[in-house]
């Protein structure tokens, strides 16, 4: 049976980009984001490879129950947050820390029956992103009523996110940082802010803890940069393998909807790997792959199995050589991305259950 199209997933790297978040920020404890599936590369095998992270976040009680099932005991952040009287009944049962960024959450938790005091509890600031968050009266109001309730919480902390922290020298940034930090400083709490960019760009907004995602799986949170160029290492990458080639004449059209025709007579070759992969569509005639050492284009529409390749600049390639489709230094995930016009978080988390992961260590 064959294996292909599959992702191989270094485990290697994964660790070693954790201690370069670690060299980026150092005096700051780490809770690593492994949120949708650790963006598409497992999350109970990441979550092992990274189980020196100080705690993991995860978006919904139900990724959370998960990992606590599988035996992690590392704090777990719940970004979301959890809004009914049995969620934060069942957050408490396991041990979660849940994110309070509504009115009505408070009002829930004061109507709970919590057995045993949640170990700590992060509220989230409205600093400027206008997502999730409360104003900083609403929360200076919230820590008055929470602060003395060390039967449901024993310690409380400050969390926001950053709308732009990608754009280096953006304004803005500053200004959410001014938020957070007039805050922090009249409650002393301890504050949890820095994104993957931040992380990298803005070291004043490290605080007592940061929170990586993308740049743990290699990537870089910046447009004008590759995951190398940050000092990142690429967790994912991509393998498939040419399954069929044939000669085309000049004005064969290829593909659904005859959206790329052969100027010429050339030799195009198919791919096992499409949008039933998570291969994007829109990379249709135009994105690359890897063949033989040699990127080659794709041409034609992607289809839901296969795409098609023009093999004029490889053409000794043959059927069944392997076919790497993202994941080197020589064709990286963030440039895929950038072609697809999208960002490299979707790409990586659309990857389909249907490939394979393989794990390696090293």
């Amino acid at each position: 049976m064959s294996r292909y199209p599959f992702a191989r997933i270094d485990l290697a790297a994964l660790k070693y980009n954790l201690q370069r978040v670690r060299q980026f920020a150092p005096q700051s404890q780490v809770m690593s984001v492994i949120k949708a599936d650790a963006y598409g590369h497992g999350v109970i095998q990441v979550a092992q490879a990274l189980k020196q992270s100080d705690a993991f976040a995860v978006a919904r009680l139900k990724e959370a129950i998960t990992l606590r099932q599988q035996g992690f005991q590392q704090p777990i952040t719940v970004f979301e947050g959890v809004s009914t009287i049995e969620e934060w009944q069942l957050a408490a049962e396991y041990d979660l820390t849940p994110v309070l960024h509504q009115q009505k959450h408070l009002d829930f938790l004061l109507k709970a029956d919590i057995k045993q005091p949640f170990p700590f509890m992060w509220l989230m600031l409205e600093t400027g992103m206008h997502r999730l968050g409360l104003p900083a009266p609403v929360i200076e109001q919230i820590i008055k009523q929470l602060e003395g309730r060390t039967d449901l919480i024993e310690k409380l902390g400050l969390m926001s996110h950053f709308a732009n922290s990608d754009l280096v020298n953006d304004a803005r940034n500053q200004q959410q940082l001014a938020v957070m930090q007039n805050l922090a400083e009249k409650s002393g709490l301890a504050v949890c802010m820095a994104n993957s960019a931040a992380i990298i760009s803005l070291p004043a907004s490290h605080y007592q803890w940061v929170r990586p995602g993308l740049m743990l799986y290699g990537v870089s949170p910046f447009a004008d940069k590759s995951g190398a160029e940050v000092g990142l290492k690429p967790v994912m990458q991509i393998i498939s393998k040419l399954i069929a080639s044939q000669q085309l004449s000049a004005g064969d059209e290829v593909g659904y909807g005859g959206q790329w025709t052969a100027e010429k007579t050339m030799r195009m070759g198919v791919v096992s790997i499409g949008y039933g992969d998570g291969y994007s569509r829109h990379l249709s005639n135009a994105g690359e792959v890897i063949i033989r050492g040699q990127r080659v284009p794709v041409i034609g529409r992607v289809s839901m199995d296969t795409i098609c390749v023009n093999l004029e600049a490889c053409p000794e390639a043959r059927l069944d050589d392997e076919v790497i489709i993202w994941g080197t230094e020589a064709l990286t995930v963030e440039w895929l991305a950038e072609q697809a016009g999208t960002i490299p978080y979707e790409l990586l988390c659309c990857v389909t259950p249907r490939v394979i992961r393989e794990y390696l260590d090293g």
